[in-house]
C-alpha cells in the first residue's frame, strides 16, 4: 500500500506502468469529453510556498474534472507563515482533506508534513526532488518513443531537483542516463553517494554536454536559476556552453526529442529554434502534467 509520493523511490517499478496506462486512458477520455468522476466527494489541500503555474493549475483542474474539489493555501495566508510546524499542519489538514500536495523549499518540510498527516501527501516540488514532473516526462517519452529501456536519455544543465529525480528514475527503471553539468553544479552529492554512482553502469555524470547528448534519443534541460536563487552573471557565463541549441542537437540522434519542464528562459538554457522546433515535445509535456497527476491522485485518494 502506497501512502505518499515524496520521491520516486516511494513507487515500486511495476506501479509506473499502471500510472502511465491510467494517464493514457484519462487523456483519451478527456479528449472525448468523458471525465470519470472517480474522486467525487474528495478534497485536496494544495500548499504553495513557491510560485506555480503548471503544478497549481494541473492539480486544481485534475480534482475538478475527476469530481473532487481543491483548496489552495499559500504560506503567507496560512499558519505556516506564522510558524506552525509542518507536522501539525499535516495533522490538521488530514481532518479536512483527503490528500495534500505541497510545493516547498526543503525536502524535510515535505517529510515532516507527511509524518504528521494521516492522508496521502504528494511532493509537488522541493529543492531536492520533483517526482510528479519526472513521472510526466517518462510518460511523454513513452508516448513518443515507446520503450524507454531501449533509449539513451540525457540531461544538460544545472544539477537541480529535476536532475536529481532523473537519477532516481534511472535507478528505479534501469534506462541509460547521461547528465552534463559544470563543476560545482552536479546533482546532489547525497543522491550520488546514496546510489553509489561509480558502480552504476547505466548512469554517467560528465562535464561535457556533447558527450552527454551523443546518440541521445531524449534531451532534457531546465532553467539555470531555480526559484529563490540569485540571478548571477558569473553563473550565466559558466552555463553558456550547456545551452540546448541546434549545434548541440547535432550530436544526438536525428529524431531525438527535446524536453523542458518550464518555465523556460529563452536564449539561456534553450534557444527559440529548438523550443519551438520539430523535435520539441515541451508543450505535450506540459499538458501531460494534468493526465499523469490525475492517475497519481486516483492511486492515492481512491
Amino acid at each position: 500500500m502506497i501512502k505518499d509520493l515524496l520521491t520516486l523511490l516511494d513507487l515500486p517499478s511495476d506501479r509506473l506502468s499502471k500510472i502511465f496506462a491510467r494517464a493514457q486512458a484519462l487523456k483519451k477520455a478527456r479528449r472525448h469529453g468523458k471525465n470519470p468522476q472517480t474522486l467525487k466527494g474528495k478534497t485536496l489541500a494544495l500548499i504553495f510556498e513557491k510560485p506555480s503555474t503548471r503544478t497549481k493549475v494541473s492539480f486544481d483542474v485534475a480534482m475538478y474534472e475527476l469530481g473532487g474539489h481543491s483548496v489552495c493555501l499559500e504560506s503567507v495566508s496560512s499558519q505556516l507563515g506564522r510558524g506552525e510546524t509542518y507536522k501539525d499542519t499535516g495533522k490538521v489538514l488530514s481532518r479536512y482533506a483527503h490528500g495534500i500536495v505541497v510545493r516547498t523549499f526543503a525536502q524535510k518540510n515535505v517529510e515532516e508534513l507527511a509524518a504528521g498527516a494521516s492522508v496521502p501527501v504528494i511532493n509537488g516540488l522541493s529543492d531536492l526532488y520533483h517526482p510528479c514532473q519526472i513521472l510526466t516526462d517518462l510518460f511523454t517519452i513513452q508516448e513518443v518513443k515507446k520503450n524507454i529501456l531501449k533509449l539513451n536519455v540525457s540531461y544538460v544543465g544545472d544539477g537541480n531537483n529535476i536532475a536529481n529525480t532523473w537519477v532516481m528514475a534511472a535507478i528505479l527503471m534501469g534506462f541509460r542516463l547521461r547528465i552534463a553539468s559544470p563543476h560545482g553544479y552536479e546533482p546532489s552529492a547525497m543522491i550520488l553517494k546514496k546510489i553509489d554512482i561509480g558502480r552504476t553502469d547505466n548512469i554517467v555524470i560528465t562535464r561535457d554536454p556533447a558527450e552527454a547528448v551523443k546518440d541521445a534519443d531524449v534531451i532534457n534541460t531546465d532553467t539555470w536559476f531555480s526559484m529563490g536563487q540569485e540571478v548571477a552573471e558569473e553563473k550565466r557565463r559558466t552555463f553558456r556552453p550547456y545551452q540546448v541549441n541546434r549545434e548541440l542537437l547535432k550530436h544526438a540522434r536525428k529524431d531525438a526529442m527535446v524536453l523542458h519542464c518550464l518555465p523556460a528562459h529563452r536564449g539561456e538554457e534553450i534557444t527559440d529554434e529548438v523550443m519551438d522546433g520539430p523535435q520539441s515535445r515541451i508543450w505535450d509535456q506540459a499538458e501531460n502534467r494534468l493526465h499523469v497527476q490525475k492517475a497519481i491522485l486516483e492511486m492515492l485518494l481512491k
